[in-house]
C-alpha cells in the first residue's frame, strides 16, 4: 500500500515539476524528485523514506558531505527538491521562504558529554558546580552545538570563556576549548576534563578507552540540558515551494514517511539501516556511519524524530533567537513564509 502511495506521489510531483520548469540542469531527468541529506545523523532520517520508496524510480537519494549541503539548495536551479540540512543553514540560506519551505524538524540533537573516569551525569542542577574551573573540549564550538551549549550556560547564569592561544583557563569560569580534530583530540589525556561531541563519535570513544587506565565515560546529554526529552531543533527537512504548490496532498504523504522514521529506526537492525543508505553516498566518500560504530544505542542517541512545522514553529523560532543572541553571523531570523503549515 505504502509503495503504491509513493509511486503516486512521485508521479504527480514529477509531472508538476516538469510543467513548472523545476528540475532543469543538475538532475539526470526532469521526472526525478531529488532528495539530499548530509552525512551523519541526519542521513538516518532518510532510511524509512528510502524503504517506503521501494523499487519505484522516481526518487533519487543523495547523501553528501555536510560541508556542501547548502550548495544543494542554492543557485538559480537548486539540485535538491527535498533536502535535510542543519536548522541554522536552512534559516540563513532559505529563511525568506521564497523558494523552499520547512516541513518540520527531523533530528533533535546528537551531542553528548564525555568525562575522564567519572560517571557523574551533568544536569541543570549540578551544571555550574560540576563544570566550574574545568575545561570542556567542544566539537563545533562556533557552530550550532557550541552555540547551543553557550545558550544553556547563559540560561543557567554560568560564567564561561572561550579559550584561545593567549587565554589561560580560569578557576572561576567554565572554560570552553575548540576541538579541531575530534578523532585525535577527544582522548583521556591532555588538559580537557570534559568533551562535548556527536554520535557516533561519542560512543566510539567510550568503547575505545574502556580498558585504558583512564577511560572516557558518558556524562550527560546537551539535548537534555536544552530541552529535556524534546532536545533542540538540529536538522530540518525543506521542500521546494513549486513541489508543494503542485501537490499538497502528496506532500502530506511524504511528511508521513518522515513521521514514521523514529518507529522504523527503533525496530530495525543497524545493518539493515546501513544497507538502505549504502548506495546513496557520493561516489568515493567514506560514510561516517558504518558497521563498527552504528549500534541500536547510537541510533537512539541520534534523536531522529519528525515534528511538523505546524507543531515546532514557535520552538524553532525561540531556538534560532537564542543562538542569534550569541552569534548573529551563524544564525539568521526567518520569515513566517518559511514554515509550511499545511
Amino acid at each position: 500500500m505504502k509503495k503504491t502511495v509513493f509511486c503516486i506521489v512521485a508521479a504527480v510531483i514529477a509531472c508538476a515539476a516538469t510543467l513548472s520548469g523545476v528540475g532543469c540542469g543538475e538532475k539526470s531527468s526532469p521526472e526525478m524528485i531529488s532528495v539530499y541529506a548530509p552525512d551523519g545523523a541526519p542521513a538516518l532520517a532518510l532510511a524509512n523514506v528510502i524503504k517506503e520508496q521501494g523499487d519505484n524510480g522516481n526518487f533519487s537519494f543523495h547523501i553528501v558531505d555536510s560541508k556542501i549541503i547548502a550548495q544543494q539548495v542554492s543557485g538559480t536551479h537548486p539540485a535538491s527538491d527535498v533536502c535535510i540540512l542543519p536548522v541554522n543553514v536552512a534559516a540563513k540560506v532559505l529563511g525568506d521562504g521564497q523558494t523552499y519551505q520547512m516541513l518540520g524538524t527531523v533530528t533533535n540533537g546528537n551531542m553528548y558529554f564525555l568525562s575522564k573516569g567519572t560517571e557523574t551525569v551533568l544536569t541543570l542542577e549540578n551544571l555550574k558546580t560540576a563544570l566550574m574551573g574545568k575545561t570542556v573540549g567542544v566539537v563545533q564550538l562556533t557552530n550550532v552545538p557550541g552555540l547551543t551549549l553557550q545558550s544553556v550556560l547563559r540560561a543557567n547564569h554560568a560564567d564561561y570563556q572561550i579559550l584561545t592561544n593567549s587565554t589561560a583557563a580560569a578557576v572561576d569560569k567554565i572554560n570552553l576549548k575548540p576541538i579541531q580534530d575530534p578523532a585525535a583530540e577527544v582522548v583521556p589525556v591532555g588538559d580537557c576534563d570534559y568533551f562535548l561531541c556527536p554520535e557516533p563519535l561519542a560512543s566510539a570513544k567510550v568503547a575505545a578507552t574502556e580498558e585504558k587506565p583512564v577511560s572516557l565515560k558518558m556524562s550527560g546529554s546537551l539535548q537534555e540540558l536544552y530541552g529535556g526529552q524534546d532536545g533542540y531543533p538540529q536538522a530540518v527537512v525543506v521542500v521546494k515551494k513549486s513541489v508543494i504548490e503542485n501537490g499538497k496532498q502528496n506532500v502530506k504523504q511524504l511528511m508521513q514517511a518522515f513521521a514514521e522514521s523514529s518507529e522504523f529506526l527503533d525496530k530495525t537492525p543497524p545493518e539493515e539501516v546501513l544497507s538502505l543508505l549504502a548506495d546513496k553516498y557520493t561516489a568515493g566518500m567514506t560514510p561516517s556511519l558504518n558497521a563498527k560504530n552504528l549500534t541500536a544505542e547510537v541510533i537512539k542517541n541520534c534523536s531522529v524524530k519528525f515534528t511538523s512545522s505546524a507543531d515546532c514553529k514557535d520552538r524553532t523560532l525561540e531556538f534560532l533567537s537564542r543562538l542569534h543572541e550569541i552569534d548573529g553571523n551563524v544564525v539568521s531570523t526567518v520569515a513566517d513564509e518559511f514554515f509550511y503549515l499545511g
